[in-house]
């Protein structure tokens, strides 16, 4: 394989979820840990923090929740095949078309929602 291995066993959490293609660019998956959407071993991370073989990484980003363990870490971008085998995917799995419509959209220039409205959002969410 070409891809190329920290020699300490290490490597950024930013430079490893792009390079396992969980995030299209670098900068996003800087960003998400900036923004406090990446967590390793349940700890908010900073993008230089490093990740090592066994870490549980959880990235929120796209409107779900990814928890992958890492098995390699690896600091340039592979192909997805060789992706595969950097992590183990333990997320739950994505909503389906029904569930994702679930959430009410409103029309462009409807305005602000009124009371009865925001109970009536309140009740599609199955909160109280």
């Amino acid at each position: 394989m070409a891809e190329e291995v920290t020699g300490t066993g290490t490597v950024r959490v930013d430079a490893w979820i792009w390079s396992v293609r969980l995030t299209k660019t670098r900068s996003i998956a800087a960003t998400a840990c900036r923004a406090g959407h990446v967590k390793v071993n349940g700890e908010r991370a900073k993008p230089a923090q490093p990740v090592r073989a066994g870490d549980e990484v959880r990235l929120f980003h796209a409107g779900r929740e990814r928890i992958v363990v890492v098995k390699r870490p690896v600091s340039k971008r592979v192909g997805a095949p060789a992706a595969a085998e950097c992590l183990t995917d333990n997320s739950p799995p994505p909503p389906t078309p029904v569930e994702a419509a679930v959430v009410g959209i409103r029309d462009r220039g409807a305005g602000r929602p009124t009371k009865r409205e925001r109970r009536e959002i309140e009740v599609l969410r199955g909160r109280p």
